[in-house]
């Protein structure tokens, strides 16, 4: 009997800890990360044409960096990299870096 008893009071409190631990989950963290298009390896032109190869290189990157797979790839927004500067250079779109969206 005190067993059984022991047993239910056990469940009790994991049933009763489980909402609050769900309901502290954080969700999904994304990073963005900019990469040279001219870096050597040649991804530049899977990433910036919206291929297939462009998915599987850009999950690769994600999963080399600690995260799950990609959100988002391709040429990076003159605001991604020129933000802080008041007077932004003119940049060939194909000097533009690699913008690479990951999430967990």
């Amino acid at each position: 009997m005190r067993r059984t008893l022991a047993v239910l009071s056990a469940l009790g409190v994991l049933a009763a800890a489980l909402p609050a631990h769900a309901a502290s989950q954080t969700p999904g963290v994304e990073k963005t990360f900019l990469i040279p298009s001219s870096d050597g390896y040649g991804v530049a032109e899977c990433l910036t044409t919206g291929g297939e190869c462009g998915q599987v290189v850009a999950d690769a990157w994600c999963e080399s960096q600690g995260y799950a797979k990609s959100a988002s790839y391709g040429i990076a927004a003159q605001d991604d990299y020129t933000g802080a500067i008041e007077a932004a250079p003119a940049v060939k779109p194909s000097d533009r870096p690699i913008r690479i969206t990951c999430r967990d």
